[in-house]
């Protein structure tokens, strides 16, 4: 029995070997820095206050042409204070709050450049726009809504929603490193979302045996060590 348990447990070392060798590296990778660090915390600049017009901010017109509304908000942008009507889908519209009327669906490059360079604080030039369809978002977005990327030197991009101008995230070379190595960690380099899926649970189930045989096995082995001692 001992024998067959031992031959068990290497075999299952040689299977179970790989996956923790991985979750082992990629785990100390993740955890080398600080969070903050690796969500560019640090190259986000203090949002301001809202400045508000000289007049009370005129409500824009909602009626049924209107998506479901979530909530509305008065945000500062760089050219001044805006509402932005939050569809209940994750969408929104802006508007004037000085007149209340409605500013066009989508945010030009121009608009989109002055916000991202508003939201950075890091000292790289803006090197690039691009915008990205929802459905077409780059591997280190992943949020599915039309976003504008704007590029900071080579390595940092600042995202900003291509309807309502919310910076939707600031990254940089290490995120992007550091969300491969969480692919790698869960096992799931495509969308790199999926925590629960067949080949990760048969590898914790297959790491799991090796070490509870391991701990069946060693004390035999040390015992009879022991006694032929």
């Amino acid at each position: 029995m001992r024998p067959t348990l031992t031959k068990w447990h290497i075999w299952l070392g040689w299977l179970a070997g790989v996956p923790l060798l991985l979750w082992t590296i990629s785990g100390l990778f993740m955890v080398a820095r600080p969070i903050e660090e690796v969500r560019g915390t640090h190259l986000r600049a203090v949002t301001p206050a809202v400045a508000l017009p000289a007049s009370p901010p005129v409500f824009p017109r909602i009626d049924s042409s209107i998506r479901s509304v979530d909530r509305v908000e008065l945000v500062q942008r760089p050219g001044g204070a805006q509402w932005i009507i939050r569809y209940s889908d994750g969408g929104g519209r802006r508007a004037s709050p000085e007149n209340g009327a409605w500013l066009a669906p989508q945010l030009t490059s121009a608009e989109a450049a002055r916000i991202a360079e508003a939201a950075y604080a890091g000292d790289k030039p803006l090197a690039r726009m691009q915008r990205f369809a929802a459905d077409a978002n780059p591997m280190d977005l992943r949020r599915g809504r039309p976003a504008w990327q704007a590029r900071f030197g080579d390595s940092h991009h600042v995202y900003v929603d291509a309807e309502t101008g919310d910076v939707l995230a600031v990254r940089t070379r290490f995120w992007r490193a550091f969300d491969f190595m969480w692919g790698l960690h869960i096992m799931d380099l495509q969308q790199r979302e999926d925590t629960s899926h067949p080949i990760l649970i048969v590898s914790a189930a297959l790491a799991l045996l090796m070490v509870v045989l391991g701990l069946v096995v060693l004390p035999w082995r040390y015992l009879r060590k022991r006694k032929a001692g």
